[in-house]
C-alpha cells in the first residue's frame, strides 16, 4: 500500500516536479563535491577527461562528464544544468536517464575521435548542449503542443548563447563536444519519444 500511494504521488505534476528538483540538485552538488576533491587531492581529478583517440582513454567516455576544470567551469556550467535537466526530467526519471546516457556516451565517443590532439576534454557542457536539444524537439518530435510551447520558450531563451558555443573561434572550448552532445540530444528526443496520448472518450 505504501509503494503504490508513493507511485501515485510521484504521477501528479507536483510529485514529477518535487523529483526531478531533487535529482537536479543532488546532480550539481555531485558536481561541486568532485571539483572540491580534485582541488583537494592536486587535480587528480582531472586524468579522467578524455585524451583523443588514445584507447586507454575510451574508460573515461562517461567520467569526463562530471569533471571540471575548476571551480569556475563548474560555475559556468550549474545553472543550465539545473534548468535544461529540471525541464526535460519533468518528462519522466526513466526517459530523462536514458536520454542522459544516451548524449553522454555519444558525446563522449565523438569528443574521443574528433578532438584535436593533445587536448583533455571535461566537463558538463557536452550533456547540457544535449538537453538543450532534447528539451527544445521533444514537444515537436511527440507532437505535443504544451512541449512545443516549453521548447520554443527554451530555444527563445538560450538560443543564442548555445548557438554561440557551436562557434570554432572559441578558444579553449570543445565545440566538437557542443555539437555532438547538442545531435546526440535531437536524436535522444526522437529516440525516447512517448506514445501519443489516447483520445479522451466523449459523449
Amino acid at each position: 500500500m505504501v509503494y503504490e500511494a508513493r507511485e501515485r504521488k510521484t504521477g501528479t505534476a507536483g510529485g514529477r516536479a518535487l523529483a526531478a528538483g531533487k535529482v537536479m540538485i543532488l546532480w550539481v552538488a555531485l558536481l561541486w563535491l568532485l571539483e572540491a576533491v580534485d582541488v583537494v587531492s592536486g587535480h587528480a581529478l582531472d586524468t579522467f577527461g578524455i585524451q583523443p583517440r588514445e584507447p586507454s582513454e575510451l574508460i573515461d567516455v562517461v567520467p569526463a562528464a562530471f569533471v571540471h576544470f575548476g571551480f569556475a567551469h563548474v560555475a559556468a556550467n550549474s545553472v543550465p544544468l539545473l534548468v535544461l535537466g529540471f525541464v526535460a526530467a519533468l518528462q519522466g526519471l526513466r526517459r530523462f536517464f536514458l536520454a542522459c546516457a544516451l548524449i553522454i556516451v555519444a558525446d563522449g565517443l565523438g569528443v574521443w575521435l574528433v578532438a584535436p590532439e593533445h587536448t583533455n576534454t571535461a566537463g558538463a557542457s557536452g550533456l547540457i548542449f544535449g538537453l538543450f536539444g532534447f528539451v527544445v524537439l521533444s514537444g515537436f518530435a511527440e507532437r505535443r503542443p504544451l512541449g512545443i510551447v516549453v521548447g520554443l520558450l527554451i530555444a527563445a531563451y538560450w538560443g543564442t548563447t548555445f548557438l554561440a558555443g557551436l562557434s570554432p573561434a572559441n578558444e579553449g572550448v570543445s565545440w566538437q563536444g557542443h555539437l555532438i552532445g547538442l545531435i546526440a540530444g535531437v536524436a535522444a528526443a526522437f529516440a525516447l519519444r512517448r506514445p501519443p496520448r489516447p483520445p479522451r472518450p466523449t459523449g
